[in-house]
């Protein structure tokens, strides 16, 4: 939980109190269903929280910012966001049931009113939303190809709406047929845990 206080220091009391409880929520729910490796739900807060709110730090959602967490899986990066943003909207879905009750008990013990989870799959929604995210999911133009449907075309926030993917590895294969069009940053620029030294955000705006 340190790591989150030293990035983000300006939290309220509520956003720490929320985050605080994810390990033992997780803690819990991993020993009935394995949604996280052994390794990583003891480095839950770098490698799932942190590593999650790298979008936050790519950009602060403003308010009434509708936002689709594609294959959710445990609830990330959705979940996260949703705690750093209380005034922006989050549909979180997952094609697998039982991921999806986990998440669903994550946001009733957190009282997440801004949040909601739904079995299904991501191409089969039909909703708008200023922005789709996502964490290693699928290769960016198929995941850009199942949502881009789904992504708004009225500018709200400070960047165009677009999907916003965290990745890792070379991305040179996943952005050839984006041109120029794709904004990758390494994530190590926000974050200098040795984690990070590999992992990438990559925004691909709609306009």
């Amino acid at each position: 939980m340190e790591e989150i206080l030293r990035y983000f220091p300006d939290l309220s009391q509520i956003q720490i109190e929320r985050y605080s409880k994810l390990q033992n929520i997780y803690t819990l729910w991993n020993e009935k269903i394995n949604l996280i490796s052994r390794k990583d739900i003891d480095q839950l807060y770098i490698r799932h929280v942190l590593h999650s709110l790298t979008i936050a730090r790519f950009v602060t959602f403003k308010t009434m910012t509708q936002v689709m967490d594609a294959g959710t899986g445990g609830g990330f990066p959705g979940i996260p966001l949703a705690i750093m943003f209380p005034d922006s909207r989050f549909l979180l879905v997952d094609s697998i049931g039982k991921k999806i009750k986990v998440v669903q008990d994550v946001i009733e013990q957190l009282k997440l009113e801004n949040c909601k989870a739904i079995t299904g799959r991501a191409e089969k929604v039909n909703d708008k939303f200023d922005f789709i995210v996502s964490r290693a999911v699928a290769p960016l133009p198929t995941l850009y190809n199942w949502t881009r449907k789904n992504i708004s075309t009225k500018k709200y926030n400070t960047i165009a709406n677009g999907l916003i993917c965290l990745k890792g590895g070379d991305l040179s294969d996943e952005l050839k047929d984006f041109k120029k069009k794709v904004v990758v940053k390494n994530i190590s620029e926000y974050f200098k845990e040795e984690f990070f030294e590999t992992k990438k955000i990559a925004y691909v705006p709609i306009n």
